[in-house]
């Protein structure tokens, strides 16, 4: 027997999954986005130049597939922003703000646990070539509104922080390296390494030895340029007035390293250590990081599906989710009435009827207890009688009345 490769998952049931994503779509066309897809084999070196060649997306979680002769080597997508910005470049998109939305599967390789896959998926959204801070407090209110009045969560928290412009992060490594030159003995291996390769990651340390350590590092909003911090006072006060809460965390800075100003996360205690959900932020040089002519300041999420169905699973009962429509199994008594069985299957299901049709020779009463267990809510009979005379037996499964009934006016009953 085959097993499942580990880190991946088998979805026998789709409603939430599938209510996530309906609800997603039905919420961002209020906001004037489209959907598109990009493929889920890209370029390599692609997110090497933008997700950063020492993040460990790219050190240690790549799925890569090796090139042929004459063909670069690709992977497997880890994340769907560079492949948007790819597409946005590549077919010479020219009307901007460009607001668009993806969603599918997404590979990792990390250690599996509760909240963390292999093969994930995610609900990408992108705003590309928009500059002003405004844009990025309606986004986060998009969200914030998305969460708690279609996914009916209350049970989540906003975090945010800002990382300045290109000058503000310069002049911030260099503050930062400085006091970790004071701790450097007491870090962890890990934190040693990316201090010299990758410093900002730092903060991202799981140890509780270093997050002691780091409480009274200093914060890159304490070093922002005169507009810089014109623009991070007036993101708070925007969120502010548009009701939307949230904490200022900064030792936030995502892994990634295309981000610049705005970076958010938004995070459940209800998951357990991989509490975000959903996180996102702007990223000003991508476009021209991937060959676009010129850049386009951006800003964009994304919504860990399968992180969110952990927490619709405790309030899916308040949820409107759709309800299957009422199911007709019919139940031919002999091999002689197949035939009519799949005529009346066939004329149900072109009104748009949900029916389906016994044909394994059981007994009658197998075929009830089946009929039972397959949720139906109508058993349609066909013996030899009601053959004869055009008729069907409709047996109502939840009050056991029965109704004979002509074939012709079937559709007419069951549809009442």
């Amino acid at each position: 027997m085959f097993r499942k490769i580990k880190g991946t998952q088998d979805f026998l049931d789709l409603t939430l999954f599938n209510f996530i994503i309906d609800q997603a779509k039905k919420h961002l066309s209020c906001y004037r986005f489209t959907e598109i897809a990009t493929p889920i084999l890209e370029p390599l070196e692609m997110y090497k130049r933008s997700t950063g060649e020492e993040t460990e997306v790219v050190t240690k979680q790549m799925f890569t597939i090796e090139a042929r002769k004459d063909e670069d080597w690709i992977c497997l997508r880890p994340e769907a922003t560079p492949s948007v910005i790819r597409a946005f470049i590549e077919n010479s998109v020219q009307q901007t703000p460009w607001k668009v939305y993806t969603w599918g599967p997404m590979f990792r390789y990390e250690r599996p646990q509760k909240g963390r896959y292999r093969q994930f998926h995610q609900f990408n959204m992108e705003i590309v070539g928009s500059q002003s801070i405004a844009q990025d407090a309606h986004f986060i209110k998009m969200l914030d509104r998305f969460f708690h009045d279609k996914l009916m969560l209350n049970n989540y928290a906003l975090l945010i922080n800002y990382l300045g412009c290109p000058s503000d992060r310069e002049l911030f490594l260099g503050v930062l390296d400085k006091f970790l030159d004071g701790l450097i003995e007491q870090l962890c291996s890990e934190c040693k390494i990316r201090k010299e390769k990758n410093i900002l990651r730092v903060f991202d340390c799981k140890n509780p030895n270093c997050q002691s350590l780091y409480k009274d590092a200093p914060r890159i909003t304490d070093n922002l340029c005169d507009e810089c911090n014109s623009e991070w006072g007036a993101l708070q006060e925007q969120l502010v007035l548009l009701s939307v809460s949230f904490t200022v965390q900064p030792k936030l800075v995502r892994g990634l390293d295309y981000y610049s100003k705005t970076v958010f996360e938004f995070v459940s205690q209800n998951l357990g250590a991989q509490s975000a959900f959903c996180a996102g932020g702007r990223y000003n040089k991508l476009v021209s990081q991937l060959g676009g002519k010129k850049d386009q300041p951006s800003i964009g999420a994304a919504i860990g599906i399968d992180r969110t169905l952990l927490l619709l699973e405790t309030v899916k009962e308040n949820l409107p989710l759709p309800q299957e429509s009422a199911l007709s199994v019919i139940l031919p008594i002999e091999n002689a009435q197949y035939t009519l069985a799949l005529l009346i299957a066939d004329n149900l299901q072109n009104a748009g009827l949900c029916a389906d049709v016994l044909l394994e020779g059981d007994s009658v009463k197998s075929m009830m207890r089946k009929a039972n267990k397959m949720g139906a809510k109508y058993a349609l009979i066909i013996g030899p009688d009601e053959q004869q005379e055009k008729k069907v037996t409709v047996k109502d499964m939840v009050t056991g009345s029965s109704e004979t009934i002509l074939q012709i006016d079937l559709v007419d009953y069951l549809k009442k």
